[in-house]
């Protein structure tokens, strides 16, 4: 890793640690840290303290300066690193990680852009350590953290560690970690093996709710709501939002003279891929105007529910909604008349 300065942020802090361990062991390679790691961290050391010594040329080879909890500093207390950044010492490398400050009430702010700028003209990086919530990325970035542990994964326990982790993904690292300790380097474990070490099933994105809806699958869809609503700790009115919003972009293409998904997104107003407005449209087509209806009145009757029309506890209400919905996406449901 030769950039002079290496900047990691990211929202989850598990994985923004993650990174930051695996980046100083590449910086620190075979020398000793404690020789030559210099550490800033907390709420109370000065950054100029931290480029000062990275400034300082070592008598004992080149050094590595850490700055953490780097996110309590604004644009102008970063004044040290970003003149640093003009004319960096060739024997340091600075990793600055962009980690929450440790008290509470310490404001944490973003990664100003004149201090992404400075970094990028100096040769360094700025890497967003977050998973993507594209799923062919998130794919690959499992694969990619699977593929270098010392254990070795069947297709079914890959599938079932990917299952069970969801949206969860920064307990990955906490999970091989075990595995490695417990199996053998070279071990190629099975469903039965991981079972114990993997922990609750965790939380799943919003689109594997609505696509289990879609295919009438109840059973499924209402497996991802407690998942939804348990690991992720999503407020049913969240939840209603969302389904609101799916069944609404429907609703507004129902009778709609739209001929492409291209039409359909401009129709909805969406931006970017295309490939949502083409689900809505698609589903659209499918349910029809009785069904769409049937179950926009359903949204509205829940809605009503959970802001206290009844007793019925919000997380009921919430599993019979989805129920129904889903039994209306079932050929059973019966196409509705245009």
């Amino acid at each position: 890793m030769s950039a002079p300065v290496l900047l990691l942020k990211g929202s989850d802090q598990v994985l923004l640690g993650d990174a930051a361990r695996k980046a100083l062991a590449e910086l620190v390679g075979t020398a000793d840290s404690d020789e030559v790691v210099d550490l800033f961290s907390g709420d109370d050391f000065e950054l100029a303290d931290a480029v000062m010594a990275a400034t300082s040329v070592s008598m004992f080879g080149d050094r590595v300066i850490v700055i953490r909890n780097a996110s309590r500093f604004n644009v102008e207390a970063l004044a040290p690193l970003i003149n640093y950044t003009a004319d960096p010492n060739p024997t340091s490398k600075v990793l600055v990680v962009w980690d929450k400050p440790l008290g509470s009430s310490a404001h944490a702010h973003a990664v100003p852009k004149k201090l992404s700028d400075a970094i990028k003209a100096c040769g360094g990086a700025v890497i967003d350590c977050d998973v993507s919530s594209n799923a062919k990325a998130r794919s690959g970035w499992l694969d990619e953290q699977l593929g270098a542990a010392t254990v070795r994964f069947s297709p079914a326990a890959k599938q079932a560690l990917v299952a069970r982790l969801g949206e969860d993904v920064s307990r990955l690292s906490g999970v091989l970690r075990v595995l490695e300790a417990t199996f053998a380097a070279g071990t190629t474990l099975g469903p039965a093996d991981i079972e114990p070490y993997v922990g609750e099933a965790g939380s799943v994105p919003p689109w594997e709710l609505t696509d289990a809806i879609d295919k009438g699958d109840v059973a499924d869809a209402v497996t991802k709501l407690r998942r939804m609503m348990r690991a992720g700790e999503r407020h049913p009115l969240q939840l209603m939002s969302s389904l609101l919003t799916h069944f609404g972009r429907m609703l507004k293409l129902d009778g709609a003279a739209v001929r492409s998904e291209k039409e359909a997104a401009e129709l909805l107003g969406m931006k970017g891929s295309t490939f949502p407005a083409k689900k809505a449209m698609n589903q659209a087509r499918s349910l029809g105007s009785e069904r769409i209806a049937r179950a926009v009145s359903l949204l509205a009757a829940a809605d009503v529910d959970l802001r206290g029309r009844n007793a019925v506890p919000p997380e009921a209400t919430m599993e019979v909604l989805v129920a129904r919905l889903a039994q209306l996406s079932r050929p059973s449901g019966g196409r509705g008349r245009r």
